[in-house]
């Protein structure tokens, strides 16, 4: 396995991670539930990385793939008005990932991050490596600490 942006900054930081790839299925357009299933674990404790505009800035968001993000509560964590969906090919632009493969970790550009308060009900949490088919499981603190992440309640059901 080819190093990605993400496992270079998490080996850099000497933050420990758990790697897990896998062979993702060129039809499947749930990336994050695909991991979950392939690999065998709970949708709860893998988390999608989405990236947002809010109020005209780029913001990383870290919710269960089990659930939808609420940009309502994520503008409010973030002190801004109105939350959208960014644009695929900017947030492709921007983070130097490609959208299913979108890591938090050791994006192109540092942006603001809010990680779901869910991660926390786990020992280990699961997000994108950098490509599609790959995982890295580390701890909710280390993914906080990597990203300078905030905790607050933007996942719903």
């Amino acid at each position: 396995m080819s190093g990605t942006p993400a496992t270079v900054a998490l080996t850099a930081a000497g933050i420990h991670f758990v790697a897990h790839e896998y062979a993702h299925d060129p039809g499947a357009t749930n990336f994050g539930a695909e991991a979950a299933a392939v690999l065998g674990l709970d949708d709860d404790q893998v988390f999608k990385t989405l990236m947002t505009d809010v109020d005209g800035r780029l913001v990383v968001a870290i919710v269960p793939v089990s659930g939808k993000l609420d940009l309502k509560a994520l503008a409010t964590a973030v002190g801004g008005k109105k939350a959208v969906m960014a644009d695929p090919k900017v947030a492709e632009r921007k983070t130097g990932y490609i959208v299913g493969g979108i890591s938090p970790i050791g994006q192109k550009t540092a942006h603001p991050t809010v990680l779901d308060e869910t991660a926390t009900l786990y020992d280990t949490v699961f997000v994108s490596g950098g490509r599609r088919g790959f995982d890295i499981e580390l701890t909710p603190g280390d993914l906080q600490s990597i990203t300078g992440a905030i905790l607050a309640p933007i996942g719903r059901p």
